[in-house]
């Protein structure tokens, strides 16, 4: 299960929505558990890099080592990764699969129609048969949990 401080995913949203058309993105920062469950305590946005923006998506490296720096010796740190979807589903693209280089990593995923977030999914990063592919995990936020798919992390309108 992953848990969204409800600020976190409210701040996912925002970026979303404002980067429309444009695909948002940043980086996750929490903690794992023993018994395998994520707490997402931070998202640090990014610029987006890719020399598409509104097709493709890339964070900043130079972002991801300074906060790995900075967390170190503490008890969070990068766990995964947040993008958007302009116009398209909440779910990982082909294009997110041929990237999906780092077992572990939880990405989450916002749709956003027409430039408002309406849904967000959480997705693990795993190998199958030596290659990457996304598993769908339960997302709650705040109290609320749901089916996998993090049908709890819709944004109320």
């Amino acid at each position: 299960m992953i848990a969204i401080d409800p600020p976190v995913l409210e701040a996912i949203v925002a970026a979303a929505e404002a980067s429309y058309p444009d695909e948002a993105c940043g980086l996750l920062v929490g903690r794992w558990s023993a018994a395998g469950d994520c707490r997402l305590r931070r998202a640090v946005p990014s610029a987006n890099l890719a020399p598409d923006p509104s097709a493709a998506f890339e964070i900043d490296p130079a972002l991801r080592l300074d906060l790995q720096r900075r967390l170190r010796g503490g008890g969070q740190r990068v766990v995964g990764l947040y993008h958007s979807h302009p116009d398209g589903p909440a779910r990982p693209s082909a294009r997110d699969l041929a990237r999906a280089w780092e077992p572990g990593l939880l990405w989450l995923v916002a749709s956003v129609p027409a430039g408002e977030a309406v849904l967000t999914t959480a997705h693990l990063v795993e190998r199958r048969a030596g290659r990457p592919a996304f598993r769908v995990v339960p997302l709650r936020t705040g109290d609320r949990a749901d089916a996998p798919g993090g049908r709890a992390a819709r944004r109320e309108g």
